[in-house]
């Protein structure tokens, strides 16, 4: 019975696979991208970014007012997760907002990867990863949930949500017009936010 249940473990999911292969026909985007931060102890106004995407090399985003972007936990192009070897375990099903996702572990084999493992929830019917809880040896955990237009590969909006002390994020960058309430930051416990994105493509190349 274990041996069999290690056997199944061995094998890359499908669905994923489908869905990684819908993903990597986007060769190239370009978009602009507002962001909301939501953080207890933090008032910013919106912001706005330009991000760009280039096959195997994941996201980048640039912006004039403010760096307030954390290295990890913005980018669903699923470059980080495929980046090394890796098993899948098939955790079933759950129903969320009226659809039935596909829930797997996706574990590396690899020990020069910094993922520890990855919940990964997926709408096979759509081909989309709708939601990742993705936990790392350096940078701590993070989620990620994404919505889609219909029949659109990209996500139009995106939240992140992190424990801003292991992303080691700094305060004294954000612009002039942030304002941040330092005693109600020191009397948190655990200092969690959220950065909303709202993506508007204007140049999508698909192989």
């Amino acid at each position: 019975m274990l041996c069999a249940l290690w056997v199944h473990a061995q094998k890359i999911d499908a669905d994923l696979l489908r869905i990684k292969q819908r993903m990597d026909s986007v060769q190239h985007f370009s978009a602009m991208v507002t962001l909301n931060l939501d953080v207890p102890f933090i008032q910013m106004p919106t912001k706005n970014a330009e991000v760009n995407y280039q096959h195997g090399s994941g996201m980048k985003f640039a912006s004039k007012d403010f760096v307030m972007l954390p290295k990890r936990g913005l980018d669903f192009s699923m470059n980080e997760l495929f980046k090394h070897p890796f098993i899948t375990v098939d955790r079933g099903t759950i129903t969320r907002g009226g659809k039935m996702l596909k829930v797997i572990n996706l574990i590396p084999t690899d020990g020069k990867s910094d993922l520890v493992m990855a919940v990964l929830y997926m709408d096979t019917k759509a081909r989309h990863l709708v939601e990742s809880e993705i936990n790392t040896r350096k940078d701590g955990s993070y989620t990620l949930q994404m919505q889609y237009q219909p029949g659109q590969t990209l996500p139009q909006n995106v939240e992140a949500a992190f424990a801003i002390e292991r992303l080691k994020i700094p305060l004294n960058f954000m612009g002039k017009d942030t304002k941040i309430d330092r005693k109600k930051m020191r009397s948190m416990e655990t200092k969690t936010g959220k950065i909303k994105m709202q993506f508007r493509y204007r140049d999508v190349k698909l192989g």
